[in-house]
């Protein structure tokens, strides 16, 4: 190498030197390349010369800087990557860093980061004498510049990665919202390698995702890979490519602690585009993700298992409080309805085989006979399986023509061990309810039934209570009570005392249980005669009353006498009854004692006057 030779060299080196130390922060590859070749066509009085670099593919070469030389479909170019492909040819290795001179060319492989990445093309001027070392050593010079450059570019990459890193897991710490979770994964890797595309590959519905590339995980689906479904069951990463659709993609399981929860699928448009680091950073990126999934979903499971407890904890409260039956059902169904989204909640006592009977309550649905179908399906199922009941498409069971609801839910009210009827939930949609539903439905109505049983108890109780054993009507007692209540809020009322007549003579001629059952017939002529606000009551012995609120005299005088005709047609043996009809306003001054000597006293008329007939207060006989 002669003097000239090594001044230049010194030259291109302290201009490299300049070169990094100014410029190459700030400067990419191609600009960097770019910078370099004018040095070197300068310094060196170089003919031709240009950086041809591997990109993405071995395939796939091109000048990222050239001096004097045409790249793109040019003769030049062919000329060029043909000596390269000569010189790999002949070449002993990956890491060969033998130049070679080619007549008036010259050939220098660039080894960076222990790779061979590209080489450095040099035409020497016509006529022109260079050394083979010299050429060689500009190699070398140009050699460590792209080194170092690559290795700041590395040191910066890694640095940016892991600050990302650090910002997507306090972010991921931050949210307990899944969706945040995967929406921050999807930004981050989409800063970045914007050229990539994106999918997440999940396991389950996490939710809303209406702006995130989501696909859900199947055995049987077409599309999703082998390689994806390989990588979710192991549990590791996966890649696969194509060479001649010219991209690759990578499989990153989201792992946590309990489980794989999806994958993460990464599509690079090349197939080098993914080394080492790279695959690493996704996959930690992925493995991150997966953990803050896995934390978001046992904090939802908390809270929606705290939101659960205290559903039943409030329903049990309530339930247990004194609420008559029909409050406790109401209650029930409200609760169902805004806990499930259900289109329709009915209670359900089943009698026997072929009767039921609908807690009132229940929606209106449960009162319509389209409901029949659904009842029925429900008592058949229980009484065969003695067991819950959880169907996401009822039309595999009932008639497709009548189905109105295809998902049913529907848990057995329990009582000794014998089931009495049932909660029965339905929705309009198939697949509309979640086995979390169903577990909640089961737990609620475990957790009801005892209160509904001391409701229905506690109603019977009460009805013992102000209802006479053998007539089925009211007790003297709750007749007096609502009598004085109705002085209290109402304008007027008529009471009616009715008589048996001739009882004494029934009971002799055919015996007291014949006797009971002319009582009997006779109050239910009273109760299929009167409205479902009046009040019928046994008065004592052989006397029943009705009480009518808000009924004026000659109306009351009217109900008497059709009750007198009714007892004469309908008892058998035949009997007949004789009235007395009483009045209150509020104008009198008057009392529930006065009202019944008024009754009284026209009755003792009524009888007096020959019986099976109709006496008013103030009248002698009523025609």
């Amino acid at each position: 190498m002669g003097s000239l030779e090594k001044n230049q060299l010194q030259q291109l080196k302290t201009e490299f030197f300049d070169l990094l130390t100014n410029k190459y922060i700030s400067l990419s590859l191609k600009e960097l390349a770019y910078e370099m070749i004018k040095i070197v066509s300068s310094v060196c009085d170089i003919h031709e010369a240009a950086f041809i670099l591997e990109h993405s593919t071995k395939t796939r070469r091109r000048a990222e800087a050239s001096f004097g030389l045409e790249w793109e479909g040019s003769p030049s170019s062919s000329h060029v990557l043909d000596l390269i492909d000569s010189y790999e040819k002949t070449s002993l290795g990956p890491l060969q860093k033998e130049s070679k001179e080619y007549k008036d060319s010259f050939l220098v492989p660039l080894i960076i980061h222990n790779e061979r990445k590209g080489y450095l093309y040099i035409r020497k001027k016509s006529g022109e004498s260079r050394t083979s070392s010299f050429l060689s050593r500009v190699g070398e010079e140009c050699e460590h510049v792209f080194n170092f450059f690559y290795h700041y570019q590395q040191i910066s990459t890694q640095e940016t990665r892991y600050e990302q890193l650090y910002r997507v897991t306090t972010k991921f710490h931050s949210s307990m919202d899944m969706n945040d979770v995967l929406l921050e994964v999807i930004s981050t890797l989409k800063e970045m390698y914007p050229t990539f595309e994106y999918h997440l590959l999940l396991s389950h519905d996490y939710g809303s995702h209406e702006y995130l590339p989501i696909k859900y995980l199947q055995y049987d689906g077409d599309n999703i890979s082998g390689a994806a479904m390989e990588s979710y069951v192991t549990g590791t990463v996966r890649m696969e490519g194509k060479m001649e659709e010219q991209y690759s993609v990578l499989y990153a399981p989201l792992n946590g602690k309990q489980g794989i929860y999806g994958i993460l699928q990464v599509i690079a448009p090349d197939m080098t585009l993914l080394p080492k680091e790279e695959v690493k950073f996704i996959t930690l990126l992925a493995h991150t993700a997966g953990g803050a999934l896995e934390n978001a979903q046992l904090y939802h499971q908390s809270k929606k298992l705290v939101e659960d407890l205290k559903l039943i904890n409030e329903t049990s409260h309530r339930l247990n409080s004194s609420l008559r039956l029909t409050d406790t059902i109401s209650f029930m169904a409200k609760q169902i309805c805004k806990s499930f989204r259900a289109s329709e909640v009915g209670f359900v006592l089943f009698t026997d085989g072929t009767n039921d009977k609908r807690l009132a309550g229940s929606t209106t649905f449960f009162f319509t006979s389209a409901a029949q179908q659904y009842v029925e399906f429900v008592y058949r199922k229980m009484m065969k399986e003695k067991d819950s009941l959880f169907v996401n498409e009822a039309s595999i069971h009932l008639e497709e023509d009548l189905l109105q609801f295809r998902s049913i839910m529907a848990v057995p009210m329990m009582q000794d061990g014998m089931i009495k009827g049932a909660t029965i939930v339905l929705h309009e949609e198939p697949y509309f309810f979640s086995f979390d539903n169903f577990k909640l439905l089961q737990s609620l109505v475990h957790h009801s039934t005892l209160a509904f049983t001391n409701s229905m108890l506690r109603e019977e109780l009460e009805k013992l209570v102000v209802t006479d054993y053998l007539t089925k009507l009211y007790s003297r007692s709750y007749l007096d009570e609502q009598i004085q209540k109705s002085m209290e809020q109402d304008g007027f009322g008529t009471f009616i005392l009715i008589d048996i007549d001739n009882f004494k003579k029934v009971n002799d001629t055919y015996g007291h249980q014949i006797g009971d059952q002319i009582i009997i017939q006779i109050a239910r002529i009273i109760k299929t005669h009167v409205r479902e606000n009046d009040i019928g009551a046994r008065w004592g012995g052989e006397e029943l009353a009705v009480y009518l609120p808000s009924v004026p005299l000659r109306s009351g005088v009217q109900i008497a006498k059709r009750l007198v005709e009714k007892v004469e047609e309908y008892t058998n043996p035949k009997t007949t009854i004789s009235c007395g009809v009483s009045f209150w306003t509020r104008d009198m001054d008057d009392c529930v004692q006065k009202l019944f000597n008024r009754a009284d006293e026209a009755l003792y008329k009524a009888k007096h006057l020959g019986k099976n007939q109709v006496i008013a207060q103030g009248e002698n006989v009523v025609s």
